[in-house]
Order: C-alpha cells, then structure tokens, then sequence
C-alpha cells in the first residue's frame, strides 16, 4: 500500500513540475531568440501603441538592472532557487498538484535566466510597459514566470495550504 494521499502520484507530480518548467524554459528560449534574431540592440517596436513595446535590451544585473556585473552573486542566487525547487518538491509532494505547477514556472523561469547569463553574460530582455519615459524596468518571459511564481507561492503556502490543514485537522 502507497503512502502517498489520494491528492499525490509522484510521478504525475514530477510530471507536473518538469512540465511546466520545460514549457516556461522553451518559451523564453524562443521569444528570446526571435528578439535577438530581428530587433537590434537598444531598438525598439510598439505593440499597444506606446503602451507596449518589445525593446530588446541585454540586462546583466538584477531586476530593475540592479547589480550590473554581480554574475558570481546571481549564479549562487539560481542554484540556491533550484535547491528550494527541489526542497518545496519533496516537501510538498503530497499537496495539490498545483502547488507542483507553481514550482514548475520558478523552475522554467530560473533556467531561463540561467542559460543567458551563463552563455552570454547577461539576461536578454524584450518586454517594456509604460507611458513616454515612465516605464516599468524592461523582463521577459523567465521574470514573469519567476514573479508569477512566487507570488502564487505565496498565496498557496499562507492561504490555501492553512485552510487545507485547518479542514483536516
């Protein structure tokens, strides 16, 4: 007899999270590839007007280009993520498969980054949001995920995950 609960198979869990994290991975691969491939540098292209543009910037910093050339601190940063991946996963493993889904866009969205700054040095960036001169810091596809990711986390593990242990207990 299985100690799993009836909420977890753990092969569909891994399932689940290597899922979603290969799809996450591709997309930002692909997106990032086709901006590089016909956009240059520093150029940009309207979307929504100016509300939305694809502007394809290279990032080697953080999020809102903060720590321009801190490379060492942002590949101990993703291998530590990857190690909570892995940790949430074990640990989690006999709650709802969304909470593996949710790990999976922090997994596609770390690797994504990853690959950039260990190929090139930096993170390619394309999607711009704002009015004229007042913009929300240029991401792509792995920030989103990685944002998404976490804040769904967030909600999961303070929210959802108290009322489940509530009603069981």
């Amino acid at each position: 007899m299985s100690s799993e609960t009836p909420y977890s198979n753990g092969r569909a869990d891994a399932l689940a999270l290597l899922g979603t994290g290969a799809v996450i991975y591709s997309a930002d691969l692909i997106t990032k590839a086709l901006v590089v491939a016909s956009i240059p540098v520093g150029d940009s292209v309207d979307i929504i007007g100016d509300l939305v543009q694809i502007w394809h910037a290279q990032n080697a910093g953080a999020a809102f280009s903060l720590f321009q050339g801190g490379q060492l601190l942002f590949l101990v940063v993703s291998v530590v993520a990857l190690g909570m991946i892995v940790y949430f996963h074990r640990a989690f493993r006999s709650h709802s498969r969304w909470l593996q889904v949710i790990l999976g866009l922090i997994l596609g969205g770390t690797l994504g980054n990853l690959t950039d700054r260990l190929r090139q040095g930096y993170v390619t960036d394309f999607l711009s949001v704002g009015i004229g001169g007042t913009r929300w810091p240029t991401f792509n596809v792995a920030d989103s995920s990685i944002v998404i990711g976490i804040g769904l986390l967030v909600v999961y593990l303070l929210i959802i995950d108290r009322h489940r242990e509530e009603a069981t207990a």
